[in-house]
């Protein structure tokens, strides 16, 4: 990597330069983050990219290749409420940096990114995260990763009022080409954990299944309010601490499945860095993959059309293993294939998608890469 950002310590700051934070996508792991849970993503070449300085005026102005006009706000000042829209994750950023009780002055930022927006690729943490690390480098201080992304989280949940866990943003910060980031979130340890799929002939598609893909109608809320109910219910912290035998104890059906998602879920995960660890073949995570997909569509109930179709496709095509990937309600599928067979796995889904009169989706190889960092 390119930027250390390991310790907390003070360091010369810089009058301008250009820093980077990745997209991510999840191997396996969903919505078991915000329950204290266990989550397994990895950093995407996809990355936010961030051109910072010291304000020219006297208040911090934004522009984004993305958006028809610039924004200004002042870092100094801004609180939840002030800066609606795209640029509130750039003003939560400053603002959770002073939170944290960070120094920061005016910035002047020119952002561009190319990790796909509404694809539940985390589009929105590669920009807080990249926004982080370029304040940290223009103060002269080093907060160290976990503390960036924590900074990060709480811009998304406080500043821009996004309910989500912390996953997207430690997988941003802590990524390293060729490795996955396991990640507890009861404690924010992280461990990378390697692979390789190309030695084994094997290639991870990440399908865009161009459905619509929002939190917006609270879905995403609600079903974080169904795990906190039966957290409650069951008089544990958090559903990090169920077991499959507690569930019996959950009288409301919707609640019992949301909480059987989670816990099953977390053995997942735990079984997937088990077998990858100790040197297993990949392939052996396909039924865990598929195993996840089932359990979000039946249980948690996060799944659309779109994406049900794609998963299925996927493994007639010779998928080893496929899951939506993402909080859910659209987004991106993940497919593990046999190199050689790509193509077949494509074109099963893309002839699946013309059957039924859908915008082709778009698909790209998932490759583990680095965290958050300076580029010049």
């Amino acid at each position: 990597m390119t930027h250390g950002l390991t310790d907390t310590a003070a360091h010369d700051p810089v009058a301008t330069g250009v820093w980077f934070a990745p997209g991510r996508v999840n191997l396996i792991g969903e919505h078991t983050d915000y329950n204290d849970g266990f989550v397994l993503p990895f950093a995407l070449p996809q990355r936010a990219v961030v051109t910072a300085a010291p304000a020219t005026g006297a208040r911090s102005r934004v522009r984004s290749a993305q958006e028809a006009e610039p924004v200004e706000f002042s870092a100094v000042t801004a609180t939840p409420g002030d800066v609606p829209g795209w640029a509130g994750y750039v003003a939560g950023t400053c603002w959770a940096f002073r939170e944290a009780g960070h120094p920061i002055g005016e910035v002047d930022l020119e952002l561009d990114s190319d990790v796909p927006v509404g694809a539940g690729l985390s589009s929105s943490a590669a920009l807080e995260c990249a926004v982080g690390v370029a304040l940290a480098d223009l103060a002269g201080i080093e907060p160290g990763r976990t503390e960036l992304a924590r900074i990060a989280r709480r811009a998304e949940n406080e500043f821009v009022g996004a309910p989500t866990g912390g996953m997207d943003q430690m997988a941003s910060m802590h990524g390293r080409a060729g490795h996955l980031v396991f990640l507890d979130t009861r404690d924010d340890t992280v461990e990378l954990v390697p692979f390789d799929l190309h030695a084994h002939g094997l290639e991870l598609l990440v399908i865009d299944t161009r459905a619509p893909h929002a939190h917006a109608d609270g879905e995403y809320g609600a079903r974080r309010a169904d795990c906190e109910r039966a957290a409650r219910e069951l008089g544990l912290p958090a559903l990090r601490d169920a077991t499959t035998a507690d569930l019996d104890r959950l009288d409301d059906d919707r609640i019992r499945r949301r909480a059987r998602h989670v816990v099953t879920e977390n053995h997942r995960v735990l079984a997937v860095v088990e077998l990858l660890s100790t040197g297993a073949d990949p392939r052996d995570i396909g039924p865990l993959l598929d195993a996840s997909h089932t359990s979000m569509r039946d249980d948690f109930e996060i799944t659309v059309p779109h994406v049900d179709v794609a998963v299925e496709a996927a493994r007639e095509g010779g998928a080893v293993g496929a899951r939506m990937t993402g909080g859910g309600f659209g987004g991106c599928v993940i497919a593990l294939c046999e190199a050689s067979g790509t193509g077949r796995v494509v074109a099963a889904v893309e002839s699946a998608y013309a059957a039924r009169g859908w915008t082709a989706p778009a698909v790209f190889a998932g490759t583990p890469s680095d965290g958050a960092g300076r580029l010049s």
